[in-house]
């Protein structure tokens, strides 16, 4: 039996400008999807999803599935037709929209499809799989999803736009810091969200091109921030990164609704995660007591709310 694993993770600032080469902050968490492999009398492939999910993920995001399924199984070479096998996928990642839920699980399949067939492949092959198997739900993915799926920690991320492998680099952190992700409930499509996100760049060119050029100053300072510890001036950014991605339209009544409860019990910032239009949002908590604190005001409106700190270890540390 051959088993793998994926992270989740945390876009810390980037999510929609890093298609367009900006960089981009993202952080793995602790929690992850553990998927196992065991070949069987056929025919073809089963899966058995045992993930715990928002209410109706698994559902929206089955046909998607089953198209990043097929391209993992011809990158890698294998044919569930003539060497047919299970798929199992658990572990503790929530699979929601803002997560990165579904590179989670390419990752964890295409290592545990690598285990079990002893195909040897590198970390690097398996990022570039996962890539691959992303496609089925985001059509043109980033990358960065993936990436920090396979590596884990703090990483500082650009994609190459001429096709190349993307850049990415760790970024130094001090100190650990709490952080809180809300879940809306609402199921997201990436495709569409993004697609809406690129009209808006083809139809008011000038106006996309200065919202590119306030993230980009932004990100930069959010690097250093985040490199010295400094959590008031993070939350700033985080909160300005928030308002270029209402100018986009990616935000919702719900994730308005968690931004406003975060903040009103002392997050230093709150932002969207991800996708947009549903999925979650991150607020910023340093220190236990502000952490419960906000994710106890979430969880009381009736939303689940996520713990997890950010800090410099080979992956963050997460829960649910």
């Amino acid at each position: 039996m051959g088993t793998g694993h994926g992270y989740g993770k945390v876009i810390l600032f980037g999510e929609h400008f890093v298609v367009y080469g900006l960089p981009a902050i993202v952080s793995a968490l602790g929690s992850r999807t553990v998927a196992t492999v065991e070949r069987t009398g056929g025919p073809g492939f089963e899966l058995a999803d045992h993930r715990l999910e928002s209410p109706g993920y698994k559902k929206e995001k089955f046909a998607e599935q089953s198209a990043s399924l097929e391209n993992i199984f011809s990158a890698m070479g294998v044919d569930p037709r003539q060497t047919p096998f299970r798929i199992m996928l658990g572990g503790d990642l929530v699979a929601a929209s803002g997560v990165g839920a579904s590179a989670a699980s390419c990752v964890a399949i295409a290592r545990a499809l690598n285990d079990e067939f002893r195909l040897g492949l590198s970390e690097e092959e398996i990022n570039a799989i996962g890539y691959e198997g992303e496609k089925g739900y985001h059509g043109t993915p980033s990358g960065i999803d993936n990436t920090a799926a396979v590596y884990g920690g703090v990483l500082r991320f650009r994609r190459d736009l001429q096709g190349g492998p993307p850049f990415f680099e760790p970024v130094r952190i001090r100190q650990t810091f709490e952080i809180v992700e809300g879940d809306t409930g609402v199921t997201a499509s990436t495709q569409q969200v993004v697609g809406d996100v690129r009209r808006i760049r083809e139809e008011q060119p000038e106006f996309f091109a200065g919202i590119l050029l306030s993230y980009e100053k932004l990100v930069a300072a959010a690097t250093r921030a985040i490199e010295s510890s400094g959590m008031e001036e993070l939350g700033r950014l985080m909160n300005e990164n928030l308002d270029l991605l209402r100018k986009i339209g990616v935000s919702s009544r719900e994730l308005e609704t968690l931004i406003e409860i975060a903040g009103a019990n002392g997050a230093l910032g709150a932002k969207i995660t991800g996708t947009g239009r549903g999925g979650l949002m991150v607020a910023l908590t340093p220190g236990k007591k502000s952490q419960e604190k906000v994710a106890l005001a979430i969880e009381k409106a009736g939303f689940r709310a996520f713990r997890a700190s950010i800090g410099p270890g080979p992956e963050s540390q997460g829960g649910r």
